[in-house]
C-alpha cells in the first residue's frame, strides 16, 4: 500500500510533444545498438576464435564486454546525475563507437578482447542511461507502454544479432559485425546531440566532481573486475580450486562487500543509496533480474551452439534458427508494459513470466540431438515468451515504492545486477559445458584439443571432418551436456520466482524528476509556472505498509 499525501491533485496534460518523440527515438535507436552488438557475437565465436587461431580466451570475448559494462555502471548512474544524461549519453557512444573500430581491426585475441572491454564501457552505459532518461521523461504510472518499446527494441536487437553474426561469419567477413556499428553509431550520437535536449545540473566542473563518490566507486570497479575474471576463468581455463581462480575470486568479492560497508557509513552522496535495498518489494525486483540475466543470456548464447554442433548448422543458418527467440521475445516485452500500463499492476505478469520460463527450460532440458525442427521452435517460443516479459517487467517493482530522486542510482544497480547476472550466465553454463564434454565426448575425438582450451567452440569447426558414427556419437554428447545446462537454468528460474514471493503491488507514481526532464520554451515555462502557482506545493511521502 502506498501513502500518498496529495494524490487527487492533477498533474497537468499527459500529452507527448514533438520534443519527447524525438528524444524518445533517440533513446530506442541507442538501445537497439548496444543490444545488437551484444548478442550478434555469439554466433560468430566459433569462426572469430578459428581466424584468430586462439581458443583459450574465448570466453573473454563475450565476457569482457559484460566485465566492463558491469564495472563502470555504478559509476555511470552517480555521473548521469552530477553532469546530466545528455553528456553521459554522448560520452559513452564515442566509447563504444572507438572499441567498434577497433574491434573490427584487431588481429589478435588479446587486442580484440580489450577493444570489446572498450565497447561495454560504452554499450553498458547506454542502456543505464536509455532507461534513466526514460523514467526522466515519463512518470512510472505511465511507463509501461514506452517500457514495453524499449523491452521490445533490446529483444528485437537480440533476436537478430546472431543471425546477423552468423551470415558475416559465414563469409568470412567477421570484421564487419563491429565495422557496421560505427554508421549506426553515427545516427545514435546525431540524434541524442540534436534531439536529446534534457535539463543539466548547474554548477561548475569542480563542484559536480566532488560530488561523485570516487573511492567508493574504484572499490566497486575494482571488485567487480576481480571477481569477474575469477567467474570467467573457473572450471574452463583453470579448474575451480585452482589459485588463480580463487584469488581473484576471493579479493573481488571481499572488496563488493567493503563497497557496501563504506557507502553505508561513509559518502554523504553515496553511489547506491541504501533505502533501495531496504524496501522489501525493491529488493524482490532486483534479485528476479539477476535470475533474468543469468537465464536469459545463456539461452541466447548457448543455443546456436546446439544448432550448429547436433543439427550441423552453419553459423548463417544457427542464426536464423535463432530468430523464432527473437521474434518472440519482442512482442512479448511489448505486451508486457501494455498490460502494466492498463492493468497498474506488475506482479501478474512477472508471474507469467516466471512460468514460462521454467516450462521452457524443462522442455529445453528434453531436447536430443535429433529433435524436430517443431520440437525446438516450440520449446524457444515458450521460453522466449517469459524472457520478453522480464526485460521491462523488473523495473516497476523496483522504482515503485520509491522517490523518483533515487531513479539513477536504482536503475544503475538494476542495469549493475543485470549484467553481473549476464557473467555469471556465460560462466555457468561455460564451465558446465566444457566439464560435462570432457566426459561425455568420446576419447579419440576429444584427445586433440588441450587443457585450457574451450572443446566446444575449438570442436564446431572441426565436425564436418567426421564420419557418421563418430559424428553422431559428437552430437549425442553435445545435446546431453546443454541439456544440464538447461536443467541447471530451471534451478535458477525457481530463485527468480521466490523474489516475487517479496514483492507487494505498490501503486505507482504519475510524476516524474523534473530536474532531468525535456528543456521546455519560455512561453511552456511560463504557462507551467502559472499552473503551479494554483497548486499547492506535492509532498509526497512514499511507503510501504
Amino acid at each position: 500500500m502506498v501513502v500518498d499525501a496529495e494524490k487527487d491533485k492533477p498533474r497537468g496534460a499527459k500529452g507527448k510533444g514533438s520534443a519527447f518523440w524525438l528524444s524518445f527515438v533517440a533513446v530506442v535507436v541507442s538501445t537497439f545498438l548496444s543490444a545488437l552488438d551484444l548478442t550478434a557475437v555469439s554466433t560468430a565465436l566459433p569462426t572469430i576464435t578459428d581466424s584468430l587461431h586462439d581458443g583459450d580466451d574465448f570466453v573473454w570475448v563475450g565476457s569482457a564486454y559484460v566485465l566492463s559494462s558491469t564495472a563502470f555502471l555504478p559509476l555511470c548512474g552517480h555521473l548521469a546525475d552530477v553532469f546530466g544524461r545528455h553528456l553521459t549519453m554522448l560520452i559513452s557512444i564515442v566509447f563504444f563507437a572507438l572499441g567498434s573500430a577497433l574491434a573490427g581491426t584487431a588481429q589478435s585475441m588479446n587486442m580484440l578482447i580489450a577493444a570489446r572491454t572498450i565497447q561495454g564501457i560504452g554499450g553498458g552505459r547506454i542502456i543505464n542511461l536509455a532507461e534513466t532518461i526514460m523514467s526522466d521523461l515519463v512518470p512510472l504510472a505511465e511507463r509501461g507502454l514506452y517500457q514495453g518499446i524499449l523491452g521490445m527494441t533490446w529483444s528485437f536487437a537480440s533476436g537478430i544479432g546472431p543471425p546477423i553474426g552468423g551470415a558475416l561469419a559465414a563469409r568470412g567477413a567477421w570484421r564487419w559485425l563491429f565495422y557496421l556499428n560505427l554508421p549506426v553509431t553515427g545516427i545514435a550520437f546525431a540524434l541524442v546531440m540534436v534531439f536529446l535536449q534534457v535539463r543539466t545540473p548547474t554548477g561548475s566542473a569542480r563542484d559536480k566532481l566532488a560530488k561523485v563518490d570516487w573511492l567508493g566507486n574504484c572499490i566497486i570497479m575494482a571488485g567487480a573486475t576481480l571477481a569477474m575474471i575469477g567467474l570467467t576463468w573457473a572450471g574452463v581455463r583453470y579448474p575451480w580450486d585452482s589459485a588463480k581462480v580463487l584469488t581473484p575470486l576471493i579479493i573481488g568479492f571481499t572488496l563488493i562487500i567493503t563497497f557496501f560497508v563504506y557507502e553505508l557509513k561513509v559518502p554523504t552522496e553515496p553511489t547506491i543509496p541504501f533505502e533501495i535495498l531496504r524496501n522489501r518489494t525493491s529488493l524482490g525486483g532486483f534479485l528476479a533480474t539477476l535470475s533474468h540475466g543469468i537465464t536469459s543470456i545463456s539461452m541466447i548464447y548457448f543455443m546456436p551452439v546446439y544448432f550448429q554442433a547436433c543439427c550441423g548448422a552453419s553459423p548463417l543458418t544457427a542464426g536464423v534458427d535463432m530468430l523464432s527467440t527473437g521474434l518472440v521475445i519482442a512482442p512479448w516485452a511489448l505486451a508486457c508494459g501494455a498490460s502494466i500500463s492498463i492493468l497498474k499492476k506488475y506482479r501478474p505478469a512477472l508471474i507469467l513470466g516466471w512460468i514460462f520460463m521454467i516450462v521452457g527450460f524443462g522442455l529445453l532440458s528434453t531436447l536430443k540431438a535429433d529433435s524436430s525442427l517443431g520440437a525446438w521452435v516450440g520449446f524457444q517460443f515458450i521460453i522466449s515468451a517469459g524472457i520478453g516479459i522480464y526485460y521491462p517487467g523488473t523495473i516497476f517493482p523496483i522504482l515503485a515504492p520509491l522517490p523518483v530522486s533515487y531513479t539513477a542510482a536504482m536503475l544503475a544497480f538494476l542495469a549493475y545486477l543485470c549484467s553481473f547476472g549476464q557473467t555469471w550466465g556465460i560462466t555457468i553454463a561455460s564451465t558446465i559445458l566444457q566439464n560435462q564434454l570432457k566426459t561425455k565426448l568420446p576419447e579419440s575425438f576429444a584427445s586433440q584439443f588441450p587443457e585450457g582450451v574451450s572443446i566446444a567452440y575449438a570442436a564446431i569447426p572441426e565436425l564436418h571432418k567426421l564420419d557418421g558414427s563418430l559424428l553422431n556419437e559428437v552430437r549425442v554428447a553435445f545435446a546431453e551436456s546443454l541439456a544440464v545446462i538447461w536443467q541447471t537454468m530451471i534451478g535458477i528460474s525457481v530463485l527468480g520466482g521466490i523474489a516475487l514471493l517479496l514483492m507487494k503491488e505498490i501503486l505507482m507514481s504519475d510524476f516524474a524528476d523534473e530536474n532531468y526532464g525535456l528543456v521546455v520554451s519560455k512561453e511552456s515555462a511560463d504557462e507551467k509556472t502559472a499552473s503551479k502557482d494554483d497548486e499547492a506545493p506535492r509532498n509526497v511521502t512514499v511507503v510501504e505498509v
